[in-house]
């Protein structure tokens, strides 16, 4: 959960520490007050999108910190991850999030104490925390949203079956692709191939090696300069080794070095360094000697030979004629020729190929549409299940005679999606399947299933909205759960239920509720009220923890205006007692 949020710089918040609670943390506030920054900075920590506007320019920027403890199994994902990436979490096993924007629009993020991506701080927040506010209820008034809702609650296999189609489907879309090209394109393919075949040809019958060119080159300079290479190796040799001519009394590296050596070891009895000393020239003696043996053999092997220097030049001439079309050097012609003879074989357009492509097409697009089939009979399962959850929610939020619908319907051939034929129906088929999926609301007997969007009133919709969250709960999800006032165009019973529903959902999960409404506030197990000061030249918020009368206060602001109104406070106290005792059930 979230033990701690610190907010700096934001908006109205000059410097505000929110310390949360296991449970149901309920925030409320005058509006204008700053509640939204709450939520603001909660985006931010787990890696939103920055807006410079938000920060203050004094002092130039904004930063948010939290203080995550994570219970099993988000604590082995999140700690892993993070581990990998050089964080570590606190002394206490707490791990430390931080996310700071200035107002030039620059961001920086901190995890576990390490500089990281602000992308980090968005994986984290995929796993630890879920925020539901009015947009959320907008977008879940998208069929694509409403799809993707019944995708989630179908559960692990059902996502197995959309991995498995999606996989499928983006091998049969790049072979039809391949194959419209080719037959789109077939005589653009054939001119392009023949210019291929042409260099191709060339660089065949001159068949270049790596790098041949560099060998070549160096080659010719020992070629035309192989009257001075013997000269000068021949010169050094006779300076180590002496001439071969016994007679040639001038003294050589090698006696030289051996008449030193023996001079030094006759005295070695005497002084033992002499020793050390003639054991090294010794050493000495044998490097000549085996440099020495080196230069005659590279005299052995030196020829000046015009013949071979003509041949080296007239291949060289030839390298250059490729690497004048082809590429900068030997090597990248060879490069050349390997990805003209790949891009050949795309470009095949014969009617061996183009029927083999052909009947990879059908293959595929039977797979496509099997994996369809069965995506939509995992849908249609799952979709009563969820219905009848949702609709039993709804009971318990004051709307005990509607029942919510889940229609999911094939989805109309001619429009931008290919189609195919699914269970002898000619749909449209995209990586998600052939359906669309409607979420219908019956408000009452005899009403008709209406889309949500025509059906649902914003107090309605606000409802749906929770149950269908409580529902997602049940089975798993994010730990914390954040809800923006989602009880927007609520009143009265129906918010005493949606404040038990989000009490009973806090069993389970870490709740964060801004809210307005007084019947959802008094079932909070923290209460913190967000505080506008005008006091000073400019206006702040800060945040604050209430208990006892001091709630009772700010009940009775939220129910008539009047913090000091016995009747008021009276109310809100009742409120207060029947919420104590909902919590106790």
């Amino acid at each position: 959960m979230l033990e701690e949020l610190r907010i700096t710089g934001l908006g109205v918040i000059e410097d505000t520490t929110l310390s949360l609670t296991a449970g149901m943390n309920v925030i409320t506030g005058e509006t204008g007050a700053g509640k939204t920054m709450v939520v603001t900075g909660l985006g931010l920590l787990f890696g939103g999108r920055a807006d410079a506007g938000r920060v203050r320019s004094d002092p130039g920027r904004a930063v948010v910190e939290g203080r995550l403890r994570l219970a099993e199994p988000a604590a082995t994902t999140v700690g892993t991850r993070v581990s990998d990436a050089g964080g570590e979490p606190d002394e206490d096993g707490s791990l430390l999030l931080s996310r700071t924007v200035t107002v030039e629009g620059r961001s920086r993020a901190h995890v576990g104490g390490r500089s990281m991506p602000v992308s980090m701080l968005g994986e984290i927040g995929e796993q630890v925390l879920a925020v539901h506010g009015q947009s959320d209820q907008l977008r879940l008034l998208r069929p694509a949203e409403q799809r993707a809702a019944l995708d989630r609650f179908a559960g692990g296999e059902h996502e197995k079956l959309l991995a498995a189609l999606r996989e499928a489907y983006t091998g049969w879309r790049r072979v039809s692709d391949d194959l419209a090209d080719r037959r789109r394109n077939a005589r653009e393919r054939s001119q392009e191939a023949d210019l291929l075949r042409l260099g191709l040809d060339e660089i065949t019958r001159a068949d270049p090696q790596p790098g041949e060119d560099a060998d070549l080159k160096a080659e010719a300079q020992r070629l035309e300069h192989a009257e001075g290479l013997r000269t000068a190796a021949q010169t050094a040799q006779q300076c180590l080794a002496g001439d071969a001519d016994p007679t040639d009394e001038t003294l050589d590296v090698t006696t030289l070095l051996g008449l030193a050596r023996r001079t030094l070891e006759a005295q070695s009895g005497v002084d033992p360094a002499l020793g050390e000393l003639s054991a090294r020239l010794e050493e000495a003696a044998t490097l000549v000697g085996d440099v020495s043996a080196e230069l005659s053999g590279y005299l052995a092997s030196l020829d000046a030979d015009p013949a071979r220097l003509q041949t080296v030049y007239e291949r060289r001439a030839v390298l250059r004629g490729l690497t004048r079309k082809y590429a900068d050097d030997v090597d990248g012609v060879v490069e050349w020729a390997d990805r003209a003879r790949a891009r050949l074989s795309e470009l095949d357009t014969s009617d061996d190929l183009l029927e083999e492509l052909e009947r990879e097409r059908q293959r595929l697009a039977d797979e496509v549409a099997e994996m369809a089939a069965r995506v939509t009979a995992s849908r249609r399962e799952a979709a009563g299940r969820f219905a009848d959850q949702v609709t039993v929610e709804l009971a318990g939020l004051a709307m005990p005679h509607a029942r919510i619908e889940v229609a999911v319907l094939p989805r109309p051939a001619g429009r931008s999606d290919p189609t195919l034929r699914v269970d002898g129906i000619e749909v449209g088929v995209s990586a998600d399947g052939a359906d669309e999926v409607e979420l219908r609301l019956l408000a009452h007997p005899g009403a008709p299933a209406l889309p949500l969007q025509r059906g649902a009133s914003g107090g309605e919709l606000s409802r749906v909205m929770l149950a269908i969250e409580v529902v997602f709960a049940g089975s798993g999800g994010p730990p914390t759960l954040v809800f923006d006032e989602v009880d927007a165009g609520v009143g009265g019973q129906a918010a005493v239920e949606i404040g038990r529903r989000l009490s009973r959902l806090a069993r389970t999960h870490q709740v964060l509720v801004v809210t307005h409404l007084p019947q959802v506030a008094a079932f909070a197990d923290r209460h913190l009220v967000v505080a506008k000061d005008t006091g000073g030249a400019v206006t702040t918020s800060g945040v604050r923890v209430v208990e006892d009368t001091e709630r009772a206060r700010e009940l009775a602001r939220m129910l008539a205006g009047l913090p000091d109104s016995d009747l008021g406070i009276a109310h809100a106290e009742e409120l207060l007692a029947v919420a104590a005792r909902e919590r106790r059930l």
